[in-house]
């Protein structure tokens, strides 16, 4: 993978169209440039470098949003929620006469490309429909790329290094994927995943935990205890049972 931005990555199979990877505004490019492994988060954060006037949004592509929240103030409005794959496609054939190829694409590349929107890809929360309902899960390379985009963007506004709070993150979003730690590494892109120490330290820590958990839900097999009693033989908690076996079964289906 080249280093075109993070989003375009996401977004080419969210417009279902490689060729709709919406180009960034050469102004914002210190924005959205996809970060190499060396810079991405940086030890000690250099000091903020100036940064260039955003352009204002284009007559056409602010109608088009302005329409987008008219239309769907559930994907549009006060929260954003991360649109179904094919978005594109079908607005272009439900609302014709409202949208333009060319302005649509500009209007969603930009909506999508927002920090609200990325928090709440990041979130893990469901990619939804027109109609307002969840439809499938965002995979778990696109919750990765926001989570990275978004510590990107706040590492250029602080002198901190953030890598602790990225490897919490990420730590959460590796566990929530339900792969194991090969697994998601083998989804990423290699260009962000190699030398990423934050994410290198989550993926071993996740790979420490399942065989945790793996250890626990042997043992309890071989028990022939319910959690209950399992749980008061060695002195855990039912509920953290429970939890051990839930996930193991997640990770079969």
């Amino acid at each position: 993978m080249t280093t075109a931005t993070l989003c375009e990555f996401a977004l080419a199979e969210t417009f279902d169209d490689t060729s709709l990877s919406a180009k960034m505004p050469e102004s914002d490019a210190s924005s959205t440039a996809a970060p190499t492994p060396e810079t991405s988060l940086p030890e000690t954060a250099a000091a903020t470098p100036p940064q260039p006037q955003k352009p204002a949004v284009q007559p056409s592509v602010q109608a088009v949003l302005e329409k987008l929240f008219e239309l769907y103030p559930a994907l549009f409005g006060a929260h954003f929620l991360p649109l179904k794959l094919g978005v594109f496609q079908d607005l272009l054939a439900k609302h014709p006469a409202d949208f333009s190829r060319d302005s649509l694409k500009a209007a969603l590349g930009l909506h999508t490309r927002s920090a609200r929107y990325l928090q709440s890809v990041a979130a893990g929360n469901l990619r939804h429909g027109l109609d307002g309902k969840p439809v499938e899960a965002v995979a778990p390379e696109h919750v990765f790329l926001s989570i990275v985009e978004l510590f990107r963007r706040k590492q250029t506004r602080s002198r901190a290094d953030l890598g602790g709070e990225l490897y919490t993150r990420l730590l959460t979003a590796i566990e929530a994927s339900g792969l194991n730690a090969a697994d998601y590494l083998a989804r990423l892109p290699a260009n962000l995943a190699q030398g990423n120490a934050p994410l290198e330290a989550a993926l071993a820590e996740h790979g420490r935990r399942q065989a945790k958990r793996d250890a626990l839900v042997s043992a309890f097999a071989a028990s022939g205890k319910t959690p209950g009693e399992f749980a008061d033989m060695y002195g855990l908690l039912e509920r953290d049972v429970r939890a051990a076996l839930s996930a193991a079964a997640v990770g079969k289906g």
